[in-house]
């Protein structure tokens, strides 16, 4: 469902072009040498990673934000993000960088590809169901580096931090990780700089638009709760998600919450097997949404699934949709 430099290199990097890695080597330093970094309430030591492997959206855009796309081994990405693809500032990169599976990342891709660090999620990437986690890849001397946004549902759960915070944790700590401190710190520097200056256009005492966020599903809407994202996104541009206080991440609710909360507008994520056209014509046709507003005045904003996951982009989905709730007057 993402930049930077010093400043006179940001249009490059918006470009999505894959630049030199700047090395920050500590003076008298090993450049190589191993550090140590707290991901989900855990320190664990790094050797800089050599065949470095990233699952989905989130995963490779950190790592191409950052210029690292030239020291990747590969990337893992459901067909469903290739429209993501498309529009993404780093499609190039997309093209130099191997992708190892269209589907679901596994252990076996990762030793395949003698992959020595894996970047996903827990739940969407790491699963003990499914038989990758990040000890089973110790076990065989592959490192794991989670997304902090979902920290709050992996060991003990005490790491909940909101998803904006999550995404400058994970990009922070990319640069210690590669050694490239200063892009990260500079890329970081600029994500806010955008989020302060989308904050501040936001109109004066204004009560906040009520957003439901839909991914999919006809029985039961996947949504996106407090974990997620788009509550981050929405805050940002002026809104509130409607079901933002659910202690979750990306998950199913009801209908009759939904139709309970109102929503002024309704997000709708756009990927590939699932048109947003043709998701806005079933929310128009179920019954229970008929008195809702959004519905009724067909408030639709559309979200690329490239700017709704964990990444960059999130800041350009805020832009964005700030710009559409100021066009209906929120």
């Amino acid at each position: 469902m993402t930049k930077i430099l010093p400043l006179v290199l940001v249009a490059g990097l918006l470009a999505g072009c894959g630049a030199t890695v700047q090395q920050t080597v500590q003076q008298n330093g090993d450049p190589n040498a191993p550090v140590t970094i707290t991901n989900c309430g855990q320190e664990i030591s790094y050797p800089t990673p050599q065949r470095p492997v990233a699952y989905d959206v989130s995963g490779a855009e950190k790592m191409f934000s950052l210029g690292l796309a030239d020291r990747m081994r590969g990337y893992v990405m459901n067909k469903l993000g290739d429209p993501s693809i498309a529009g993404s500032p780093w499609k190039d990169d997309y093209t130099k960088v191997q992708r190892l599976g269209t589907s679901r990342i596994t252990r076996e891709i990762v030793v395949d590809a003698k992959a020595d660090w894996v970047f996903a999620g827990w739940g969407s990437g790491f699963s003990e169901e499914r038989g990758i986690t990040p000890h089973l890849l110790d076990q065989v001397g592959i490192r794991s580096y989670l997304h902090t946004e979902t920290c709050w549902n992996f060991g003990d759960k005490k790491t909940k931090v909101p998803p904006l915070e999550a995404l400058y944790a994970d990009l922070a700590n990319l640069g210690k990780i590669f050694k490239v401190e200063q892009r990260a710190a500079d890329l970081v520097a600029d994500l806010k700089s955008r989020v302060a200056k989308v904050q501040q256009a936001k109109p004066a005492n204004a009560e906040p638009a009520k957003v439901f966020v839909y991914d999919s599903g006809t029985d039961q809407p996947y949504t996106a709760g407090k974990h997620a994202a788009p509550t981050d996104i929405i805050a940002t541009a002026g809104g509130r998600n409607v079901l933002g206080d659910l202690e979750k991440g990306w998950t199913s609710v009801g209908w009759e919450p939904v139709v309970q909360a109102a929503p002024d507008v309704i997000i709708i994520i756009d990927y590939a097997d699932q048109p947003a056209v043709d998701k806005q014509k079933f929310l128009d046709s179920l019954p229970a949404l008929q008195a809702v507003p959004a519905v009724r005045e067909k408030r639709y904003f559309v979200m690329s699934y490239g700017d709704a996951v964990s990444g960059p982009r999130n800041v350009k989905g805020a832009e964005d949709f700030a710009a559409y709730l100021r066009s209906v007057g929120r």
